[in-house]
């Protein structure tokens, strides 16, 4: 089961524009931004109490969130819950009737372990899966 909300993950067009409203908006700066190659996606978070937002605008037009932004426009793009062990949790999750994206955990920004499952299944809300990596 989720422990908790991790982040809310939201797509962007221009990271630098989005950076400068965030900041203004949440009254902090990001703390971090993170290319995710695989994903082809350029990453930067902010920590406001409790609760990360993470900025994702793309490095490709391939890119997965390239083509949400043409699809949908710039906004929410999903919700990440914590996971103590994403590999059972995937499994639960699976036999419960959610359609997974990722059969098998993928690294992620952050230092996460991340799988999605698919928003047809989930309330139209597309879902991440992350597990904190561990450090040798």
């Amino acid at each position: 089961m989720p422990k908790k909300l991790e982040h809310i993950g939201i797509a962007v067009s221009n990271l630098e524009a989005s950076e400068k409203l965030f900041t203004k908006l949440l009254g902090v700066s990001p703390y971090k931004r993170e290319l995710v190659e695989s994903e082809m996606v350029m990453t930067s978070f902010f920590l406001l109490g409790d609760i990360k937002f993470e900025l994702l605008a793309a490095t490709s037009p391939e890119s997965t969130i390239a083509k949400f932004i043409e699809k949908k426009g710039e906004g929410l793009h999903h919700l990440a819950f914590e996971s103590d062990n994403i590999v059972d949790e995937l499994a639960e999750k699976e036999n419960q009737n959610f359609q997974l994206i990722h059969q098998v955990p993928k690294d992620g920004a952050d230092n996460k372990t991340i799988a999605f499952l698919h928003p047809k299944t989930t309330g139209g809300v597309l879902t991440e899966l992350c597990q904190e990596k561990s450090n040798p």
